[in-house]
């Protein structure tokens, strides 16, 4: 994303796994990265200018011939073939705010999706918050 903020800012790059309940890999959906004009990219925020710019996502975008709205199709396609209509909810790591990206820009994907979302940084700011020993026990395991 260009940022964090849906109204303005802009979708890059989405890519999908279908995973089981044990997290085990069942498909490697695509990664594709999205054609956004440089009037765009040129107003990403600070961090996204630094970081997106050193990841090479930055000009990868601008070389793109992927529109968002192929994007969007394309993630469907793969989507409905593993997963019936509602019944699989998007996870990750602060997912939420892909969520919030995916109902403006890509509703076609998250009308698919269950409404419930499953965000693991709700996990590890209840671990850090609630003791610092579960929190230094679960990084020890190279979970977070």
């Amino acid at each position: 994303m260009t940022g964090l903020d849906v109204l303005t800012c802009h979708i890059l790059e989405v890519a999908c796994l279908i995973t089981d309940a044990h997290l085990n890999v069942l498909a490697q959906g695509p990664d594709l990265i999205i054609n956004q004009p440089d009037h765009i990219l040129d107003n990403m925020d600070t961090w996204c200018v630094q970081h997106h710019g050193q990841s090479g996502l930055t000009d990868a975008c601008r070389k793109s011939k992927i529109s968002l709205q192929d994007a969007e199709h394309s993630l469907m396609a793969f989507i409905k073939t593993y997963i019936p209509k509602g019944k699989c909810c998007i996870a990750g790591n602060s997912v939420y705010m892909d969520r919030l990206f995916l109902q403006r820009y890509m509703p076609l994907v998250d009308s698919h999706l269950h409404y419930r979302i499953v965000d693991v940084s709700t996990i590890k700011e209840l671990c850090r918050s609630a003791t610092s020993f579960y929190y230094k026990l679960i990084e020890s395991f190279g979970l977070f």
